[in-house]
């Protein structure tokens, strides 16, 4: 099948190349692949006969993404389990994969991640009480994917 890239035709030889040489540069999961190819206009016989040759090949491996991602999302952009398990779903890694991942990550990381962040934050927070800031503060982490046990865990005492 020939569809249209920007001003290039491709069909599944080229998508096929094209994805491998991406794939040997960083990681992928298989939705992201799958993506790609949709929007290049494949059918869905051979967007999935590409993915199963790069599964088989080893250029894509869902377990190997996942743990690049939450270790990324956890470190770097310092999110909880929640805001990274969100963000699997949408990449469509499948549960069974992520929630294996997720539950190796030690709740301790969590707790090193959110710590200072939530040390950090105590100060900025506007609130006539005490009670009131803590509120704000669990929000907050909240929205950044932390699990109410892990935040009780990490609240500065005042």
């Amino acid at each position: 099948m020939f569809t249209k890239k920007g001003n290039k035709t491709i069909d599944e030889a080229k998508a096929l190349s094209t994805l491998a040489a991406l794939c040997a540069k960083a990681e992928y999961c298989t939705g992201d692949m799958d993506d790609k190819m949709r929007r290049w206009g494949l059918d869905e016989e051979a967007r999935q006969r590409v993915i199963d040759y790069l599964v088989s090949h080893q250029y894509v491996d869902n377990e190997r993404y996942c743990r690049a991602f939450v270790n990324d999302k956890v470190k770097y952009n310092h999110w909880g389990r929640n805001k990274i398990a969100q963000a699997l779903w949408q990449k469509r890694v499948p549960e069974v994969i992520a929630t294996a991942v997720l539950d190796e990550v030690p709740e301790e990381d969590y707790l090193d991640v959110l710590r200072p962040m939530l040390k950090a934050k105590w100060p900025t927070i506007k609130a006539d009480t005490d009670y009131e800031r803590s509120m704000k503060l669990i929000r907050f982490a909240m929205g950044r994917g932390f699990e109410l046990d892990t935040i009780k865990k990490a609240l500065p005492e005042s």
